[in-house]
């Protein structure tokens, strides 16, 4: 059973003591963050600051203007010093031994689709989700390969692990979220993840799938009774041929970015955020009907707790078979406990249900306490 705590590069910057730290939470690897969205990351244990404001989304790696021959160019970040942050944050973890994985978060970007709307989700009324390109279109996947081709070109990397590999959908937990109060349900928001970009209507076309008819479908939907699933929603028929559209999406970026990382570095360890709900967006985009791509690792989200996750990690054992791995992205912070007994008693859970590594959010946001609870956790097991 493998243990990989995430880590932030200004968690390790300027602290000398930060790998030693995440060492000895008996870490087996750590998943570094090489791209990442815009986010204000508390920092608890670090000798110089309690607060890093990543004002965008960003680049860790050096960006090399030669090699960005696109739209999409991310910036790079100016919260942390150094052109290269990910590489400095890299070698202090090798000095004490600990393996490297590039988290690598793609289509999360809100700097780069608020400046081009066009390349961006938009719902079935129309509303741009400005944090979300979606890879239907070109541009968009010709920057997610770019992106992964610098960083493993430039990283130095035991392996990669692919987050928000697909479109995002409705659901964002961005700042100052007001979404709940209209209480959607889990399938009014499927529905309001449909996206009808340009790139998204010309594939809903190639199935058979009339994009004014989805969308007026979509609408009323959304605002009148509430259907149990989307094949309700929408009629077997068409939801078929829709999932069928959908699913291409991320499976078409995932084969894309695959064969770059096995052409570049054929031994490195790939591990990919997934679902294999076939309706999924977000940071852990549907892997589903199958998976054909030489991928090492999928990652499930844990996060809503055991009796929601077992099922997702079953299914996905289902989908991954007896040659990949499947790992449970857990969460140390709040609102579970900084309680050792109950962190392991939830990872032994997931464990029971399948998984082969536990995947540990997160390093750096951790107060002393929590880490304290992490390491007795993940020692006991």
């Amino acid at each position: 059973m493998t243990k990989v705590p995430y880590a932030y590069p200004w968690d390790l910057v300027g602290d000398p003591a930060a790998a030693e730290r995440i060492a000895g939470l008996g870490a087996d690897a750590v998943a570094l963050a090489a791209s990442y969205h815009t986010t204000r990351a508390a920092t608890p244990s670090h000798p110089n600051h309690r607060m890093v404001t990543a004002a965008r989304a960003a680049c860790y790696v050096p960006i090399r203007p030669s090699e960005w021959r696109g739209r999409l160019v991310p910036p790079a970040p100016t919260w942390v010093d150094g052109p290269d942050s990910f590489g400095v944050a890299r070698e202090s973890l090798r000095s004490v031994g600990l393996p490297v994985h590039a988290w690598t978060v793609l289509t999360h970007s809100t700097y780069l689709g608020s400046a081009h709307q066009d390349l961006a989700v938009r719902n079935a009324f129309d509303d741009v989700y400005p944090y979300a390109l979606c890879p239907s279109n070109e541009d968009v996947a010709e920057y997610c390969a770019t992106l992964v081709r610098e960083i493993v070109k430039l990283g130095d990397l035991d392996g990669i692990i692919l987050e928000a590999c697909g479109p995002l959908g409705f659901f964002h937990g961005g700042h100052h979220e007001k979404t709940d109060g209209a209480d959607w349900d889990k399938v009014q928001q499927q529905l309001l993840s449909l996206c009808f970009c340009a790139g998204c209507v010309l594939r809903y076309a190639k199935v058979g799938v009339d994009p004014v008819e989805l969308r007026a479908s979509v609408k009323s939907t959304v605002d009148g009774a509430v259907p149990s699933s989307v094949e309700e929603a929408l009629g077997a028929d068409l939801a078929a041929r829709l999932s069928e559209a959908r699913t291409a999406v991320a499976a078409d970026l995932r084969s894309l970015l695959v064969n770059e990382i096995r052409a570049l570095a054929p031994s490195i360890a790939i591990s990919l955020h997934g679902n294999a709900d076939p309706w999924a967006t977000g940071p852990f985009a549907t892997v589903a009907p199958e998976i054909r791509e030489d991928i090492d690792t999928l990652v499930v989200s844990c996060w809503p707790g055991p009796e929601v996750s077992v099922p997702g990690i079953q299914a996905m054992r289902e989908l991954a078979g007896q040659d990949r791995g499947v790992a449970g992205y857990v969460l140390a912070l709040p609102p579970r406990p900084a309680d050792a007994a109950a962190l392991r008693a939830e990872f032994e859970r997931y464990l029971a249900a399948g998984v082969d590594e536990l995947h540990v959010y997160h390093a750096g946001l951790a107060s002393p306490a929590r880490l304290a609870a992490i390491r007795e956790a993940l020692t006991a097991l």
